[in-house]
């Protein structure tokens, strides 16, 4: 963390803070001496025989500078400088002299941060930066000039020779200028005449390229180059406004390297490591399930206020409180003008990103071993989405995706799985890749690669398709391929990792956005039955994945009977209990139960008409008013016994109270209604002299007063139609 701090000082050329260097106020005379000695002299030892790839005269003269301070910082050390037994010089130029040494520390904090910087990069992001860090070498070198021309040499007590030396490095300080290796400024050029070529539909000679990436950057295999491609593809995530190359101009340079490294590289060495994943890296989207396993308590300023849930994406609101982005963003659709905490009314509906509350969880994430990736958004998505495709970009995605999909056509089976997870990758972001995957004739491939014995081939494959159906024309696509839909079922029902199955589940629920697909997919062998198993026995990300499918397929009105027949109807009344997926699953229920198929089969759940009640009791504002608008139509739809169920449940007369207050637009006009039925039911019993409700199983038929008592209680429904 404090190298990317102070690197980010460094890109911007502003003087860090001491803080940010983790300056040594405390320490003075020996101790100081004794830590610049340790400083100067680490820096040195690392790196004298490192070979830079760039930057290599610059770096080279920079520690040969850090060499003579460190005869200097070794010989005060020696002469004990700095104990009161040496304080035979005025205060003055002891004042002096300690303040140079102070900002000597931060000067070579900051060399040693930039040495380092250039000895670990990316070959390729050196070069793109290559002005720009020759610029810092330089700005370094003008700061140890003007740190010497202050530095009381004389009062230093050093002998003849160590003050030679410096003198010395001052004269050649103060005739530094700018240097920039022609060398380096050549290729750089030449990397961006790749980017021209490709912007004007020129794709370049492959003897050109490998010279470039293989002959002159040392870039010699599979592995060295999605190395490079990784580093720049970080670099548009953590992209800065003020930084050049701009986010866009980056992405076309990932774009050819990748392409580069297919055409210049292959499959073959690749293949074999994507057979077995890490099994110590962490699972996207599980936060919830991680913290659950492994009984961790997540301090309360980590929780949204709204979902009760860790912050994925924490933003503040005008009145300075802090929320997640779905939960503030859902709150201000529905129409509050409030702050969920305060109960102050909003200034405005701006909310910005709280990056330090960010930056904190993701490190509290780290040290607990918890995945922070949201199961919604991924922030990496957002930076490329950011970075709009240049046409460079464009032509050599493109002439990639040729080479992937011959080899994921006649590949060998490494070769394939590779190119499925490319593919996968490429089709992550942007329409402009989803389009012309798909265009280019991908989808059959994959769709063979999903029957693949091979279980991060199908994964690969499975996702990828997931990935190409967000384009809207893919769909269609997608569904008119021989059997793919039954072939994305199949791995939903058997698929060989949980993560397949899962993106199976997205894959149908993507598909299904289309209503003239819903009944298909509906009535394919399996299908219901295995979402909701998932739904049932599934990750917190497989449920909400199977729930989602099945309130899509909910809408088609055909779909009832197999929603019913398949279980899906059951595992919706189970998720309820679900915090996860209750909105969801409550959204569902409050379709299906306006057929009186569904009513019936709803009604016949023991434990729906309960789960409900929860969801209008604790529920989220949108899963209150799905939940009311169920019960609601159970009322109206499921017979006179559910319909007493219903009303004779405890609390909901103030439940009802309470949303015709608090609900949304949609819950309060539900809540008039269900309150209607309430009190006319309320009111016949008091004509008949019951008090409880007419058909109550526990009453007699004479009229005479039952056991179970129900006093009616009095709603005010006076709330506007909508």
């Amino acid at each position: 963390m404090a190298s990317a701090a102070i690197f980010s000082s460094l890109r911007r050329r502003r003087s860090p803070s001491l803080e940010a260097f983790l300056a040594p106020v405390d320490l003075t005379g020996v101790a100081l001496v004794q830590t610049l000695a340790s400083i100067s002299t680490e820096v040195v030892s690392c790196f004298t025989s490192v070979r830079f790839s760039f930057q290599r005269k610059n770096a080279r003269s920079l520690i040969r500078k850090i060499e003579i301070f460190v005869v200097l910082f070794e010989f005060l050390v020696d002469s004990n400088w700095g104990s009161s037994r040496s304080r035979r010089r005025s205060s003055v130029s002891e004042s002096t002299a300690l303040l140079c040494l102070k900002e000597l520390y931060l000067l070579l904090y900051r060399s040693k941060i930039l040495v380092d910087y250039c000895a670990q990069s990316s070959k390729l992001w050196l070069l793109l930066q290559n002005p720009s860090i020759s610029g810092y070498f330089h700005d370094l070198n003008q700061e140890i000039s003007t740190l010497l021309d202050v530095l009381p040499v004389n009062d230093l007590g050093l002998s003849d020779d160590i003050r030679e030396q410096i003198e010395l490095l001052q004269r050649q300080s103060r005739k530094s200028r700018l240097y920039i290796d022609k060398n380096d400024e050549s290729l750089r050029e030449s990397f961006y005449s790749f980017l021209d070529g490709f912007e004007n539909g020129e794709i370049p000679n492959s003897v050109d390229l490998r010279l470039f990436f293989v002959e002159k950057l040392g870039i010699r295999d599979s592995k060295s180059c999605r190395t490079e491609i990784e580093f720049l593809e970080e670099q548009i995530v953590n992209h800065d406004g003020d930084l050049e190359p701009t986010g866009s101009v980056i992405n076309g340079f990932v774009a050819i390297t990748r392409y580069c490294r297919f055409l210049l590289f292959g499959f073959e060495e690749d293949g074999l490591e994507w057979r077995i994943e890490n099994p110590k890296k962490p699972r996207k989207g599980f936060v919830a399930q991680e913290i659950g396993d492994t009984f961790i308590t997540v301090p309360k300023d980590f929780v949204c206020p709204i979902s009760l849930d860790l912050m994925t994406d924490p933003v503040i609101i005008s009145t300075g409180q802090t929320y997640d982005r779905s939960s503030i963003a859902r709150w201000i659709e529905e129409g509050h003008c409030t702050c969920p905490k305060t109960g102050q009314m909003l200034m405005d509906s701006r909310i910005v990103p709280n990056r330090a509350l960010k930056n904190l969880i993701v490190q509290w994430c780290t040290a607990s071993g918890i995945s922070y990736e949201s199961e919604f958004t991924d922030s990496s998505n957002e930076s490329f989405a950011s970075a709009l495709p240049t046409k460079a970009a464009v032509e050599a995605n493109k002439a990639t995706v040729s080479i992937l999909i011959k080899y994921l056509a006649d590949g060998s089976e490494a070769a394939q799985t590779v190119a499925a997870r490319e593919i996968r990758l490429l089709a992550k972001t942007g329409k402009e890749n989803r389009a012309y995957i798909a265009e280019a004739g991908a989808i059959p491939h994959l769709c063979r690669l999903l029957k693949s014995e091979n279980a991060i081939a199908q994964e690969n494959s499975v996702t990828a398709m997931l990935n190409l159906s967000i384009y809207e024309k893919n769909k269609s696509r997608i569904m008119e391929e021989g059997d793919c839909l039954e072939s994305i079922v199949s791995v939903l029902v058997s698929g060989l990792t949980v993560e397949a199955q899962e993106n199976a589940a997205a894959t149908l629920f993507s598909l299904s956005a289309v209503h003239e697909y819903k009944k298909r997919i509906a009535i394919v062998d399996q299908c219901v039955e295995a979402l909701a198993l998932l739904l049932q026995n599934g990750t917190p990300r497989g449920k909400k994945d199977a729930v989602t499918a099945l309130y899509n397929l909910s809408t088609h009105p055909d779909n009832c009977s197999r929603m019913i027949e398949g279980g899906g109807v059951s595992s919706l009344v189970g998720a309820l209990k679900n915090e996860g997926v209750a909105e969801e699953a409550a959204g569902a229920l409050a379709l299906l139960v306006r057929q009186s198929l569904g009513a019936e089969a709803i009604g016949k759940e023991e434990s729906a008409v309960a789960g409900l009640m929860g969801m209008m009791r604790c529920g989220t504002p949108r899963g209150k008013e799905n939940a009311v608008a169920a019960l609601l139509e159970l009322c109206r739809s499921g017979g006179a016994a559910v319909a007493e169920k219903v009303l004779r449940a405890p609390a909901i007369a103030g439940l009802l109270q309470t949303l015709l207050f608090t609900g949304t637009k949609r819950a309060r006009r539900k809540a008039a209604s269900l309150a209607r039925v309430f009190q006319r039911r309320e009111n016949a019993a008091m004509r008949s002299g019951v008090y409880g409700f007419v058909g109550n199983s526990n009453g007699n038929r004479d009229g005479s007063f039952t056991t179970d008592v129900s006093v009616p209680i009095s709603i005010s429904i006076s709330v506007p139609v909508l």
